[in-house]
This record gives structure tokens, sequence and C-alpha cells, in this order.
């Protein structure tokens, strides 16, 4: 494995972020989108991304159990595991943010740690931290990739909320309780923070 002291990452030569930015004509940023299996964060993630695509946005989808069928296939679910997913996640997701993608991420992240590693990564002001509500009883019974029932039989382990915790935010930037909003009122609400982060501001 080379030694840290022999990598010289190259980006001055490379073509600056504004000038993609300017070419799509819009922002780059990182929607991170987390909260418990079944809280709606797929479901919302998706259909943000179609009506930005709709919009004439350029998005970029980043699906948790899509990269860990592929990148972070080599990962468990244990604290380490984890973190090390996330941070794989937030590395891709900075990467794609540069070139004046908005980047959307649907990943668990279940701590609060994890959460500020990737807001380090990514940066502040290029982070948008979306917490999807749900308590852990709703997504029970929604259950609706059979992952509660398969814990309930003691098929899984580090499951998240239970044997695996779960920190409730202590301050995202947005908050989407979908026990209380129906998709299209968590996405009209999530459009209408939105628009003044994504909008290019010409010079």
């Amino acid at each position: 494995m080379a030694e840290a002291t022999n990598i010289y990452p190259e980006f001055q030569r490379q073509v600056p972020r504004t000038e993609k930015e300017s070419l799509l004509d819009q922002r780059g940023v990182v929607l991170w989108l987390y909260g418990l299996s079944g809280s709606g964060k797929s479901t919302i993630a998706n259909a943000l991304e179609r009506s930005l695509h709709d919009s004439r946005r350029f998005v970029i989808m980043l699906d948790g159990d899509n990269l860990r069928s592929g990148l972070n296939s080599n990962l468990g679910f244990s604290d380490e595991d984890r973190c090390e997913n996330v941070r794989r996640v937030a590395e891709m997701a900075k990467s794609l943010m540069r070139t004046g993608a908005i980047v959307i991420v649907s990943v668990i992240t279940p701590q609060e740690a994890f959460r500020k590693q990737a807001r380090e990564i990514i940066g502040n002001e290029d982070f948008i931290e979306i917490y999807v509500k749900a308590s852990f009883e709703t997504c029970r019974q929604r259950d609706v990739k059979g992952l509660y029932n398969k814990f309930e039989a003691g098929k899984i382990n580090n499951f998240t909320g239970k044997s695996s915790s779960f920190e409730e935010p202590v301050d995202a930037d947005i908050t989407l309780d979908t026990e209380q909003n129906s998709l299209e009122v968590c996405i009209a609400n999530l459009l209408a923070e939105l628009a003044p982060r994504i909008t290019r501001v010409s010079n």
C-alpha cells in the first residue's frame, strides 16, 4: 500500500467547479437524507429526484442499499463498518457535488458522529442534513422491506433502532415528519426550503 507521502492530489489544473455550475446553471449541493429503515427516505429521495429532474436540474442519486450491493459490499453493520460506509458515501458525494451536480444521498446514518463526519467531509456550506422522521413502531408497521419481521425472527443482528442505536438529530437543517405529512406535502416543503440553496448566484 502506498504511503500518504506519495499521494499528490490534483485539483488546480482541473476545470473549476464554478465553470461546471455555470454550464448547468445550478449550484452543486449534497442533500443527505437519513432516518430509520421504513421512515420514507428512499420514497422521498426518488420523488425529489424526479421533481428536480423535471425542473431541468442535473441530479445524481446515491442510495444506501444500492451502494452496499457494490462499492460498499464488503462492509457489515457494526458501528465501525457503518462509519466507513458513511465516509465512503460522503467522499463520493463531495466529488460529484464539485461537478455541479445536486447529489441526493439516502443512507440511515444512525449516529450523530456519523452525520458530523459527513458534514465535515463535504463542507458545511454544501451539506444539507434532512431528517426523515418516523417512530420505530410506525416503521415496524410499514416494514416495506420485511426487515422488521426478520429482526423479530432473530435473522438480523445490529438492527437500527433496537440492537444498534439510532440517535435523534440535534440540529438537522430540515425535518420531514412522514407520520404527520403526506409524500406530496413533504416534497413541496422540501422544494421550498431547497430553492435558494440550489440556485446559482451569477457573478
